[in-house]
């Protein structure tokens, strides 16, 4: 036991070591000091402790807070990360809601692409006075399309019904995802209240205990999952002209076609439109920053061209950027090119979300 308690204080320590407070200077100072694996297979195991942690600067960090429970499936949670004073202060900051990527069938909260420590990325987000969760969602072999996207809308939802408790302010939501959770973000972004994606009947009430989460005014059914900025990082917006669906020899194990529940037979066409972003862009959605690089060959760089050109002809305000030598996840050739883009694509995303949402 002392044995345990030593190394918990002595990763606590480390955390707030780490992390010093940083001012609203813009997403360079946080995009410095992020580590960068060469590769997404050199991130090393899960950083984040299973208790509450203080980071420096005054954040709190909660691992595994569980915002929903489907009948049948696992608690879904989300770790969050407070700025100072949030939920004490009476002050209502902006909410960053980040969406891991991974095929849609794996991944986790606490991984993005080749940073080596994620959550420490997250917790120096939040020391610039955000309000971050970074949310879990059911995989396409626990439940396909829409399964995912009604997760992540309920834990947009469920923070708005809960925004007393944390400090957040309801009218500045962020949604931020990359590669499988930049698809979600942008089906997040473009589908505001959209009946397709309500939420599920609650499961039959029970007695409260000691468990029970309350709520905010009208419970989280009622709660908004609309959201005021989107950023996707080499995200999938049209379905049907992914290469993959376009190969009628790809068996139904194939991603995206067991996200979309196919068949042997094929796959449900009003299904894969409905699951496209493009298909429900409008003049009424929020602004949008997307990023992509050059040598993609996960996910084509024609994704990101084809969604902005939809955007734009909606007039919705989008803005775009191609990293050059830059591939999914933003592997490049070279680890320091690698290194360049990933802090390049994170800078960028928080003056992006600053301007759209940030900390007054």
């Amino acid at each position: 036991m002392k044995r345990s308690v030593t190394a918990i204080s002595a990763f606590l320590c480390l955390s707030a070591m780490a992390i010093g407070p940083v001012a609203h200077a813009g997403g360079a100072d946080v995009a410095a000091s992020a580590a960068v694996g060469a590769s997404v297979q050199q991130v090393g195991a899960d950083t984040f402790s299973t208790i509450t942690v203080p980071f420096a600067g005054g954040v709190t960090g909660m691992p595994d807070v569980v915002y929903k429970t489907v009948p049948g499936y696992r608690p879904l949670k989300l770790d969050l990360f407070l700025p100072a004073g949030a939920g004490r202060d009476g002050n209502a900051r902006p909410v960053i809601v980040y969406i891991h990527g991974g095929g849609w069938m794996g991944g986790g909260p606490r991984r993005s692409a080749a940073f080596q420590d994620w959550p420490k990325v997250l917790a120096s987000i939040a020391a610039q006075g955000y309000v971050v969760a970074s949310v879990s969602y059911r995989f396409s072999g626990e439940a396909p399309f829409p399964a995912a996207a009604k997760d992540v809308k309920s834990a947009i939802r469920w923070l708005r019904a809960n925004g007393s408790r944390f400090g957040v302010d309801p009218t500045r939501f962020a949604a931020w995802g990359q590669s499988a959770g930049g698809h979600l973000a942008a089906l997040v972004g473009a589908s505001c209240a959209d009946p397709a994606f309500a939420e599920d009947a609650p499961p039959p009430a029970r007695p409260a205990t000691v468990e029970t989460v309350p709520t905010g005014a009208g419970g989280v059914e009622q709660a908004s999952d609309c959201v005021q900025a989107v950023v996707s990082w080499f995200g999938i917006y049209d379905l049907a002209t992914m290469p993959s669906y376009l190969n009628k020899d790809a068996p139904p194990t194939e991603p995206m076609r067991r996200f979309l529940g196919c068949t042997g037979t094929g796959c449900d066409g009003d299904r894969v439109r409905q699951a496209s972003p493009i298909a429900h862009v409008d003049a009424k959605d929020p602004p949008f920053l997307l990023l992509h690089g050059r040598d993609d060959n996960v996910v084509p760089v024609a994704q990101q061209d084809r969604f902005a050109s939809a955007l734009a002809a909606a007039n919705v305000s989008v803005k775009t950027r191609i990293f050059d030598g830059a591939n999914h996840s933003w592997i490049a050739e070279k680890p320091e090119r690698t290194v360049e883009v990933s802090r390049q694509a994170l800078a960028e995303t928080l003056d992006f979300i600053q301007t759209a949402i940030g900390p007054r």
